[in-house]
């Protein structure tokens, strides 16, 4: 037999060769990438510069955690959603007040606030909420200021955790005590930074912990009603927990008692506006004066942690930062996104991870709830102002003392009721049934305030 020879040509043997070390190269740098972030994913923290339970200071710890740190600055974003959000508003700056952009007024938009709030100082300033950064300088700046505010509003603009602890000597609880004494000027004098790392991270490990003593002891008095003793938030809470109750030390509903203005939170019968009624009923605490009707009247403030407590999503076992601060990957990194906004600006991540949905159709569902909300809460606004106009008309016509007081407590409750919902910041979608619920009382409160003048 007649063996046959094969050959093989140079240009065949260097394309081969070349294929084999781009293989090679290949292998080498995929097992050298999986290494590089197995090494990023281990080493979570690069150590720049020492950090401290006194360093209040966010750009210090920005040093160290970079990545959190450029998306905390990215709060001074101005975008308007639907139904929320801050549109950036151009104005003069002044020396009186150097702020070149505000948001827009809220109390131009809804007209019926001014009225309802007739002799209180939100009737004369009450605008948009802006994001983090800007929280310190816009209550600075308020016109509520010409009014008079007392120190203890700063504990929710302000990183307050080192200040405490410095008029406290060392003592939180101490110092608290001495911030909510003073005139909101004088207690400006001892904060430098809008709420920052220090209020809610321990430096040493970045675990989480709660700063602000009145949130201690209003979640002590709420779990005492629920029959649990002695309950140390920063001893007994999960982590899970913690990721809320880190913002609900600012975003929840608060009165100031007593002549030193204590920042007090009305939990100890639970945390729905029921409960929260039932309390300023019981220590008969009043805000103000209205200055039309004479009614005593309550302010609610920004209820979020308790309106979420009240939803699916709680109930579920969701915290706040799983929506507002929605994990993100980083190469390896896996790490929460400190630029705090709307869920709708970032409806992927926020909503996306559990909702299976398009994005498109996850802020549909979410605008139906709001945009229903928006027209009850037209509503309950109306029946005030139609319980307000009637009282008014009852006392120039000599109506019975005790048939005016009776409207007058009705008033109080139907405003606290719209305004508990109004003047909470997701336009009902935290628990939508919840905050239909809250409307439709105070509209039925408003009602049976026009009845009590005419029985």
């Amino acid at each position: 037999m007649t063996q046959k020879k094969y050959s093989i040509s140079f240009s065949t043997l260097l394309l081969i060769a070349i294929l084999s070390a781009g293989i090679c190269f290949g292998v080498v740098y995929l097992l050298t990438n999986i290494f590089e972030r197995q090494q990023e994913a281990r080493t979570t923290v690069l150590k720049v510069v020492d950090i401290d339970d006194n360093t209040a200071d966010p750009a210090v710890w920005g040093r160290n955690f970079p990545l959190q740190y450029d998306d905390y600055l990215k709060t001074v974003d101005m975008i308007q959603t639907t139904y929320g959000g801050s549109e950036a508003i151009p104005r003069t700056p002044t020396d009186e007040d150097p702020r070149d952009l505000v948001s827009r007024s809220k109390i131009e938009r809804i007209p019926q606030l001014k009225r309802l709030w007739a002799g209180y100082a939100f009737s004369k300033d009450y605008r948009e909420k802006r994001g983090h950064a800007y929280m310190l300088t816009d209550q600075i700046y308020t016109e509520r200021q010409k009014v008079g505010q007392p120190g203890t509003c700063i504990h929710c603009h302000a990183s307050t955790y080192v200040p405490m602890k410095e008029l406290g000597e060392g003592d939180i609880h101490a110092g608290f005590e001495k911030l909510n004494a003073l005139p909101y000027m004088e207690a400006k004098a001892h904060v430098k930074h809008p709420v920052a790392c220090i209020d809610c991270h321990e430096p040493e490990t970045m675990a989480l912990r709660i700063t602000r003593p009145a949130f201690m002891e209003g979640i002590a008095a709420f779990k005492k009603s629920q029959g649990v003793q002695d309950y140390d938030v920063n001893r007994d809470a999960t982590r899970q927990e913690m990721r809320s109750f880190v913002c609900g030390q600012c975003h929840v509903e608060y009165y100031f008692q007593g002549d030193e203005k204590r920042l007090t939170y009305p939990w100890t019968e639970g945390l729905t506006v029921d409960a929260a009624y039932s309390h300023f009923e019981s220590s008969g605490f009043k805000d103000w004066t209205h200055a039309e009707t004479g009614a005593p009247m309550l302010k609610a403030q920004h209820p979020e942690f308790e309106l979420w407590s009240q939803g699916i999503h709680s109930r579920a076992g969701v915290a706040c930062a799983d929506c507002h601060m929605a994990y993100k990957r980083v190469g390896a990194m896996k790490i929460s996104d400190h630029h705090i906004r709307s869920p709708l600006l970032n409806v992927n991540a926020a909503c996306g991870t559990c909702h299976k949905t398009g994005d498109q159709e996850l802020i549909a569902r979410t605008e139906n709830i709001q945009a229903r909300h928006q027209k009850l809460v037209k509503i309950a606004l109306d029946a005030v102002i139609d319980l307000i106009d009637d009282i008014n008309a009852a006392k120039a016509n000599g109506v019975a003392e005790d048939k005016m007081k009776a409207a007058q407590q009705w008033q109080r409750k139907a405003t606290f009721y719209v305004d508990y919902v109004e003047a909470e910041n997701s336009s009902g979608f935290h628990a939508g049934q919840e905050a239909a619920r809250i409307l439709a009382e105070s509209i039925d409160c408003s009602r049976k305030g026009q009845n009590a003048l005419r029985e």
